[in-house]
Protein backbone atom coordinates (compact mmCIF):
# COMPACT_ATOMS: atom_id res chain seq x y z
CA UNK A 1 0.00 0.00 0.00
CA UNK A 2 1.58 3.24 -0.87
CA UNK A 3 1.91 6.02 2.17
CA UNK A 4 2.54 9.45 1.72
CA UNK A 5 5.77 10.90 3.19
CA UNK A 6 6.57 14.21 4.21
CA UNK A 7 10.29 15.97 3.85
CA UNK A 8 10.60 19.06 5.91
CA UNK A 9 13.55 21.43 5.34
CA UNK A 10 14.36 25.27 5.43
CA UNK A 11 14.20 26.87 2.60
CA UNK A 12 18.70 26.65 1.94
CA UNK A 13 20.96 24.21 3.46
CA UNK A 14 20.25 21.64 2.93
CA UNK A 15 22.43 18.74 2.48
CA UNK A 16 21.36 17.99 -1.15
CA UNK A 17 21.86 13.50 -0.92
CA UNK A 18 20.33 13.35 2.36
CA UNK A 19 17.01 14.99 0.42
CA UNK A 20 17.14 12.91 -2.97
CA UNK A 21 18.38 9.61 -1.94
CA UNK A 22 16.05 9.30 0.44
CA UNK A 23 13.00 10.47 -1.59
CA UNK A 24 14.38 8.36 -4.72
CA UNK A 25 14.35 5.60 -2.40
CA UNK A 26 10.28 5.95 -1.19
CA UNK A 27 9.33 7.07 -4.63
CA UNK A 28 11.22 4.18 -6.27
CA UNK A 29 8.98 2.21 -3.95
CA UNK A 30 5.87 3.08 -4.68
CA UNK A 31 5.18 5.83 -2.29
CA UNK A 32 4.42 9.61 -2.68
CA UNK A 33 7.00 12.37 -1.44
CA UNK A 34 6.22 15.85 -0.70
CA UNK A 35 8.16 18.48 0.12
CA UNK A 36 7.03 20.77 2.71
CA UNK A 37 9.33 23.84 4.02
CA UNK A 38 8.99 27.17 6.33
CA UNK A 39 8.21 29.18 2.99
CA UNK A 40 6.67 28.55 -0.54
CA UNK A 41 8.60 28.82 -3.40
CA UNK A 42 11.82 26.87 -4.05
CA UNK A 43 14.77 25.30 -1.71
CA UNK A 44 18.23 25.31 -2.23
CA UNK A 45 20.01 22.04 -1.79
CA UNK A 46 23.89 22.01 -1.47
CA UNK A 47 26.91 19.62 -1.68
CA UNK A 48 28.29 20.50 1.32
CA UNK A 49 29.29 24.08 1.28
CA UNK A 50 28.35 24.36 -2.56
CA UNK A 51 25.13 25.07 -4.30
CA UNK A 52 23.72 22.42 -6.02
CA UNK A 53 19.96 21.96 -7.31
CA UNK A 54 16.51 23.56 -6.08
CA UNK A 55 13.32 22.14 -5.34
CA UNK A 56 9.87 23.20 -5.62
CA UNK A 57 8.04 23.34 -2.21
CA UNK A 58 4.96 21.65 -2.07
CA UNK A 59 3.18 22.98 1.14
CA UNK A 60 4.19 25.30 3.60
CA UNK A 61 4.90 23.25 7.22
CA UNK A 62 2.39 26.03 8.66
CA UNK A 63 -0.47 24.76 6.49
CA UNK A 64 0.55 21.03 6.73
CA UNK A 65 -1.09 18.20 8.84
CA UNK A 66 0.24 15.93 10.53
CA UNK A 67 -2.63 13.36 9.43
CA UNK A 68 -2.08 14.17 5.68
CA UNK A 69 0.74 12.17 5.95
CA UNK A 70 2.48 8.56 7.06
CA UNK A 71 6.46 9.35 7.89
CA UNK A 72 7.94 12.30 8.10
CA UNK A 73 12.25 12.40 7.01
CA UNK A 74 13.98 15.27 7.59
CA UNK A 75 17.49 15.80 6.02
CA UNK A 76 20.81 17.33 7.28
CA UNK A 77 23.02 20.27 6.33
CA UNK A 78 24.38 22.32 8.71
CA UNK A 79 22.39 25.47 8.00
CA UNK A 80 18.86 23.56 7.07
CA UNK A 81 18.13 22.41 11.02
CA UNK A 82 19.65 25.16 12.60
CA UNK A 83 16.96 27.37 10.14
CA UNK A 84 14.46 24.95 11.34
CA UNK A 85 14.78 25.09 14.81
CA UNK A 86 13.77 29.08 14.43
CA UNK A 87 11.00 28.45 13.44
CA UNK A 88 7.82 28.03 15.63
CA UNK A 89 5.62 25.80 12.84
CA UNK A 90 8.19 23.46 11.98
CA UNK A 91 9.19 22.42 15.77
CA UNK A 92 5.69 22.01 16.32
CA UNK A 93 5.07 19.57 13.35
CA UNK A 94 7.97 17.72 14.15
CA UNK A 95 6.69 17.66 18.09
CA UNK A 96 3.53 16.49 16.68
CA UNK A 97 4.41 14.09 14.10
CA UNK A 98 6.81 12.32 16.79
CA UNK A 99 4.00 12.19 19.34
CA UNK A 100 1.80 10.61 16.82
CA UNK A 101 4.11 7.61 16.62
CA UNK A 102 4.50 7.85 13.12
CA UNK A 103 8.15 6.65 11.69
CA UNK A 104 10.57 9.92 11.80
CA UNK A 105 13.44 9.88 10.37
CA UNK A 106 16.42 11.94 10.65
CA UNK A 107 19.96 11.69 9.31
CA UNK A 108 23.57 14.02 10.10
CA UNK A 109 22.41 17.55 11.62
CA UNK A 110 18.47 17.21 11.05
CA UNK A 111 18.13 16.24 14.98
CA UNK A 112 18.98 19.61 15.86
CA UNK A 113 15.29 20.14 15.06
CA UNK A 114 14.50 17.26 17.34
CA UNK A 115 16.19 18.68 20.06
CA UNK A 116 14.35 22.23 19.54
CA UNK A 117 11.05 19.85 20.05
CA UNK A 118 12.30 18.73 23.19
CA UNK A 119 11.14 14.85 22.06
CA UNK A 120 14.12 13.35 22.95
CA UNK A 121 14.26 12.43 26.30
CA UNK A 122 14.61 8.99 26.95
CA UNK A 123 15.36 8.17 23.79
CA UNK A 124 18.55 6.34 21.94
CA UNK A 125 19.54 8.10 18.49
CA UNK A 126 22.65 9.02 16.43
CA UNK A 127 23.77 12.32 14.29
CA UNK A 128 26.85 13.96 12.60
CA UNK A 129 29.22 13.80 16.29
CA UNK A 130 29.39 17.77 17.02
CA UNK A 131 25.28 17.11 18.13
CA UNK A 132 26.27 14.71 20.95
CA UNK A 133 25.98 17.40 23.62
CA UNK A 134 22.85 18.92 22.43
CA UNK A 135 21.37 15.38 22.52
CA UNK A 136 22.52 14.60 25.73
CA UNK A 137 21.49 17.82 27.12
CA UNK A 138 18.14 17.35 25.66
CA UNK A 139 17.67 13.89 27.49
CA UNK A 140 18.60 11.89 24.66
CA UNK A 141 21.32 8.88 24.54
CA UNK A 142 23.56 9.43 21.69
CA UNK A 143 25.41 6.52 20.01
CA UNK A 144 28.20 6.41 17.29
CA UNK A 145 26.03 3.68 14.99
CA UNK A 146 25.41 3.63 11.42
CA UNK A 147 21.34 3.55 12.12
CA UNK A 148 19.35 4.08 15.23
CA UNK A 149 15.69 2.74 15.49
CA UNK A 150 14.13 3.95 19.18
CA UNK A 151 10.56 3.31 18.44
CA UNK A 152 9.09 5.58 15.58
CA UNK A 153 12.70 7.71 15.53
CA UNK A 154 14.75 6.43 12.89
CA UNK A 155 18.12 8.43 13.05
CA UNK A 156 21.57 7.95 11.41
CA UNK A 157 25.39 9.82 11.16
CA UNK A 158 25.58 11.57 7.48
CA UNK A 159 25.49 10.46 4.04
CA UNK A 160 27.57 7.27 4.12
CA UNK A 161 24.95 5.56 6.06
CA UNK A 162 22.19 6.76 3.41
CA UNK A 163 22.12 2.96 2.33
CA UNK A 164 21.25 1.24 5.53
CA UNK A 165 18.99 4.59 6.36
CA UNK A 166 16.66 4.38 3.69
CA UNK A 167 16.46 0.46 3.80
CA UNK A 168 15.42 1.16 7.82
CA UNK A 169 13.20 4.25 6.32
CA UNK A 170 11.37 1.66 4.00
CA UNK A 171 11.14 -1.37 6.61
CA UNK A 172 9.04 0.94 8.74
CA UNK A 173 6.54 1.88 5.96
CA UNK A 174 6.00 -1.86 4.68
Amino acid sequence: MSKHIAFLTATEGIERVELTEPWAAVTDAGHRASLLSTESGEVQTFDHLDRAETRPVDTEVGKASVEDYDALVLPGGVANPDALRLDEDAVAFVREFVASGKPVAAICHAPWTLVEADVLRGRRLTSWPSLQTDIRNAGGEWTDETVVVDGNLITSRNPGDLPAFNGTLLDALS
